[in-house]
């Protein structure tokens, strides 16, 4: 065998030696945020990005607690404030922290030298001492050390270079987190990923992408989660003054905040209020029940469940009774500290039984028919049907 095919395979593995391994479990630095690897923070300009990173590198460096609730463990974190000066961090960081002083474990700097964010951020690690817990680097921002691209480079042969080169890094360090802040896109994208700016070279290459979603008149809004090794996740925040929390004050409230604001997207007040209702009460409602416990009369309350039925919000399994669908959010629960996957059947064109509704009668035998909610009409046994 040459020197040659003896390098082409050097780092051949086989299946039986993957079955023998033991991996360590993924670890977070923010539980259901941030796990280890490279992480993109993205969001618009002045949303709020340099906000939450600093509050989650303030909560590594003293070990605390990041958007409210989630507990820190206590690390080394270096803070790369590259839009920053001394005293703007300074303030905003006794804006976070109000009485208590600025941890010690933060290490800032507000310039690179150009081309050189990687070896900085290697040579900081290189003079770690022996640490409990795996380093943190934030990156404020990725634009401020993209370079441009060589020549006969693409765009996007230069996005994923720069980006997997600080995947390396973090590679490099079992358990370290770096967080990469970045822009959005000025147009909208339908897929949250898309929104990243830039060429798929940046997202490709990261592990995580966190999207920080807020109307800029508003001060709520959602942080929206996919990753190769986490499960993909919204949550409802708010961001009060200068501090990002979670909806409820828990990874699983905030959830299911998130979840019943898709499922009352675009409805009026009242139509939410009966899918809520009917949320409430996975065994199935009748418009009796929504009329007695939202204060309205029977034909109202009627009126606003076939509404949600016919807009898909809820079922009727069976005659004049009303369900939540699978992906209302009251209708699952989970551990906190844990994502729920999201359920994506389609429960609309389930097929109703015998006693179901509307009454509608076979003309060859007379009996009833049973009606699919697309309209599908079957008679099995029956001529009527063939």
């Amino acid at each position: 065998m040459s020197d040659e095919q003896v390098d082409l395979l050097a780092g051949l593995r086989t299946g039986r030696w993957l079955d023998s391994q033991h991996f360590p479990p993924l670890r977070w630095v923010v539980q259901g945020l941030i796990p280890e690897g490279l992480t993109l923070l993205v969001g618009g300009p002045k949303i709020g990005k340099s906000w939450l990173s600093l509050d989650i590198g303030l909560a590594g460096a003293a070990g605390g607690c990041a958007v409210g609730a989630i507990p820190v463990e206590k690390r080394p974190v270096l803070l790369l404030a590259l839009e920053d000066g001394d005293r703007r961090l300074q303030s905003r960081a006794r804006q976070l922290l109000g009485p208590d002083p600025i941890p010690d474990g933060l290490d800032y700097m507000t310039q690179v030298l150009p081309g050189c964010a990687k070896a900085t951020i290697e040579a900081w690690l290189g003079n770690l001492p022996n640490v409990s817990a795996p380093p943190l680097v934030i990156l404020d921002t990725l634009g401020k050390v993209m370079p441009p691209s060589r020549p006969g480079e693409s765009d996007y042969q230069r996005d994923y270079r720069v980006a997997g080169a600080l995947k390396a890094v973090a590679d490099s360090w079992p358990g370290m987190a770096l967080v990469a802040l970045h822009h959005d896109r000025k147009a909208s994208a339908e897929d949250f990923v898309g929104s990243v700016s830039g060429t798929n070279g940046i997202a490709g290459a990261a592990d995580t992408v966190v999207v920080l979603n807020r109307r800029r008149t508003e001060n709520t809004g959602r942080f929206l989660v996919t990753g190769r090794d986490v499960t993909e996740a919204e949550y409802a925040v708010s961001m009060d003054g200068c501090r990002w929390t979670l909806a409820g004050n828990s990874l699983a409230s905030a959830a299911e905040a998130a979840e019943e604001d898709r499922a009352t997207a675009n409805l009026g007040d009242r139509s939410a209020d009966v899918l809520r209702f009917v949320g409430q009460h996975p065994d199935g409602v009748r418009a009796a029940e929504v009329a007695v416990g939202l204060g309205l009369d029977r034909e109202q309350s009627r009126v606003y469940l076939n509404r949600l039925l016919d807009a898909g919000k809820v079922t009727r399994p069976s005659r004049g009774v009303y369900k939540p669908t699978v992906t209302c959010v009251t209708s699952v629960t989970f551990p906190d500290l844990e994502v729920p996957e999201r359920n994506t059947r389609n429960t609309r064109n389930t097929t109703y039984t015998e006693d179901s509704e509307p009454d509608a009668k076979c003309t060859v035998c007379g009996g009833r028919l049973i009606i699919s909610e697309i309209g599908q009409t079957t008679h099995p046994g029956c001529e009527g049907d063939r």
